[in-house]
C-alpha cells in the first residue's frame, strides 16, 4: 500500500502559554530608573568637579585680597609710628591681626622679628620689594602679604589656607545627590510609564491575536517608533484575516472536489453491494469508479505537491531540455483528447531546438495541467494552441512556453488572482467547468521552484493565455563565453 501522509492537528483547548514570571531588574521601569538615576549621579559629580575648585579658588582670592588690605594697613600704620615714635596703635593692630590667626613678622635691618618666615620673602622685603602669594611658612602653606617699609624695614603677614572650602562643598554635595537620585527614580517612572504603556498595549494585542482574534487594533500614536510598531501588528492582523479567510475558502472547495469523486464511487460501490448493477453493466461500473479514483488521485497528488513545494526536499532534477521536442511529445498525447471532443488543437514551434534548463518532468507537468484547464472550458470548434519560442537570439537565453485557448478568458482582475489558490475556483464556481483550484498555483509554484516566470493574459484566440519563461542552458552560456 503506499504510504499514506502524516497530517498534523491542533490540539483542541490548548490556550497560549502565559508569559514567564519577570523580576523587577528586568523590567524596562527598573532599567530606566537606573538610567536616569546614573545620568543624575554623573552630573551631579561633574558640577562638583568643575564647581569646587572654583569655589576653593574664589574663596582662596578673597582671602588673599582681604589680607592684601590688612598688610597695607599694618604698613601704614607701622610708617606712622616710626615716623612719630609716640603712638601705640601698631602694638594694638598687631595683637588684633594675632587675635585673627595671622601671623605677623616685623622685618629690621633684613632680619625677621622671629623664625619660619622663609629667607626668600624676608630678601626680598628688605630691598622694598613687596611679596604677594602663597609660601611655606613654618612648614605650612600659608597665604603671604609682605609690604616694604622705608630704610629696609618692613611689615609680612601669613595666613595658613584653610581647608574649609574644600570641606563645605564635599559636604554639601550629600544634599544634591539625594535631589538627583529622586529626580532621577521620578523621570525614570515617568519615563518608563510612557515607554511601556504603548509596548504592553502591543504585547496584549498580539496575545489576542495568538488566541485567535483577528478584529484586535493597536491605537496609533507617537512617538515614531511607538506609531510604526502599531501600523506593523495592525498589518498583521489584518494580513491574517486575509490569509485565513482565503484558507476558509480554499478547504471549502477543497472539500467540495473531494467530495464529489467520493460521493460517485460511494454510490457505485453502494449498488455494487446491494445487487442492484447488472451483470453487464458492471465493467462500465468499475470503469467509472476507476476514473472517479484516478481523479481523487490526482486531486490528493496536487496537495500534497502543493504542501511540500516550499519545502527544502522538493525533488527538482534540472537538466538541458529541449523545448521544441518537449511541444512535439505532448502534442502527441493531447491532439487526441481535443479531437475527442471536437477541439482543434495546434502546435507553434520553430524550425530548430529552443534550449533551456529545467526539469523535463515537472515541466511537462506544468504544460499538462495549462492544458487540462484550458480543455475543460474551451467549447467545441474553439482551438488549443501550444507554442514554444526562443527568449532571444542567443541559444543560452531560454526560452518561452505558451498555452492559449479560444474559451471564454478572463477579466483583468482574474488575471491578478489567477494564481492563488482556489482564487477563480471561487468566482467561477456554478457558471463554468472549473477544476480543483489547485492547478494554476500549483503551475506557479513548481516555475517558480524551475527558476522561470509565469504570466497569465489574454489570448489572441479570445481566451487565456498562459506563457512560461524558462531559463537557459547554464553550460551553453559556459562554452560560448
Amino acid at each position: 500500500m503506499p504510504e499514506q501522509p502524516t497530517v498534523a492537528l491542533p490540539v483542541i483547548g490548548s490556550g497560549p502559554a502565559a508569559p514567564p514570571r519577570r523580576r523587577f531588574a528586568h523590567t524596562l521601569t527598573a532599567r530606566a530608573v537606573l538610567v536616569t538615576c546614573a545620568v543624575a549621579l554623573v552630573s551631579v559629580l561633574v558640577t562638583a568637579l568643575v564647581a569646587v575648585p572654583l569655589a576653593v579658588r574664589g574663596a582662596e582670592r578673597r582671602d588673599q585680597e582681604a589680607l592684601a588690605a590688612q598688610a597695607r594697613l599694618a604698613a601704614e600704620v607701622l610708617r606712622v609710628r616710626a615716623a612719630r615714635q609716640r603712638d601705640n596703635a601698631g602694638d594694638r593692630l598687631i595683637r588684633q591681626l594675632r587675635q585673627q590667626q595671622i601671623q605677623v613678622y616685623l622685618v629690621r635691618a633684613g632680619q625677621a622679628d622671629h623664625a619660619g618666615l622663609p629667607p626668600q620673602v624676608v630678601k626680598r622685603v628688605a630691598a622694598g620689594r613687596d611679596v604677594s602669594g602663597r609660601r611655606l611658612v613654618g612648614g605650612e602653606r600659608a597665604l603671604v602679604e609682605g609690604r616694604a617699609l622705608p630704610g629696609g624695614d618692613g611689615v609680612v603677614l601669613a595666613r595658613p589656607t584653610r581647608n574649609g572650602p574644600w570641606r563645605q562643598v564635599l559636604l554639601s554635595l550629600w544634599l544634591p545627590m539625594l535631589a538627583g537620585l529622586a529626580a532621577g527614580a521620578a523621570a525614570g517612572l515617568l519615563l518608563a510609564r510612557r515607554l511601556a504603556r504603548p509596548i504592553r498595549t502591543a504585547a496584549t494585542a498580539a496575545a489576542r491575536l495568538r488566541a485567535g482574534d483577528r478584529a484586535v487594533r493597536v491605537p496609533v500614536e507617537p512617538p515614531d517608533e511607538v506609531a510604526d510598531l502599531a501600523y506593523a501588528l495592525n498589518g498583521l492582523a489584518a494580513a491574517l484575516a486575509t490569509s485565513e479567510g482565503r484558507q476558509r475558502e480554499f478547504l471549502l472547495s477543497v472539500s467540495h472536489e473531494l467530495r464529489t469523486p467520493l460521493t460517485a464511487i460511494r454510490g457505485y460501490a453502494e449498488a455494487l453491494a446491494d445487487g442492484v448493477i447488472e451483470a453487464d453493466a458492471v465493467p462500465a461500473t468499475g470503469r467509472t469508479v476507476l476514473a472517479e479514483s484516478e481523479h481523487l488521485d490526482r486531486l490528493v497528488s496536487d496537495l500534497l505537491a502543493l504542501a511540500r513545494l516550499e519545502a527544502a526536499d522538493f525533488p527538482l532534477e534540472p537538466g538541458p531540455v529541449d523545448l521544441t521536442r518537449l511541444a512535439a511529445d505532448a502534442a502527441r498525447t493531447w491532439s487526441d483528447r481535443c479531437a475527442a471532443v471536437g477541439v482543434p488543437f495546434r502546435v507553434e514551434t520553430p524550425d530548430g531546438p529552443v534550449p533551456a534548463y529545467t526539469d523535463p518532468g515537472r515541466i511537462r507537468q506544468v504544460v499538462d495541467g495549462l492544458l487540462e484547464n484550458a480543455l475543460r472550458v474551451v467549447p467545441p470548434g474553439a482551438p488549443v494552441v501550444l507554442a514554444v519560442r526562443a527568449a532571444g537570439a542567443d541559444p543560452a537565453a531560454g526560452g518561452f512556453v505558451e498555452v492559449r485557448d479560444g474559451g471564454p478568458g478572463f477579466t483583468d482582475d482574474d488575471l491578478a488572482v489567477a494564481f492563488e489558490r482556489g482564487a477563480l475556483h471561487q468566482r467561477y464556481r456554478g457558471v463554468r467547468k472549473v477544476g480543483s483550484g489547485l492547478g494554476l498555483a500549483l503551475a506557479a509554484g513548481l516555475v517558480r521552484r524551475l527558476g522561470g516566470e509565469i504570466r497569465a493574459g489574454h489570448a489572441p484566440e479570445g481566451g487565456a493565455a498562459f506563457t512560461v519563461r524558462l531559463p537557459g542552458d547554464p553550460y551553453l552560456t559556459r562554452t560560448s563565453a
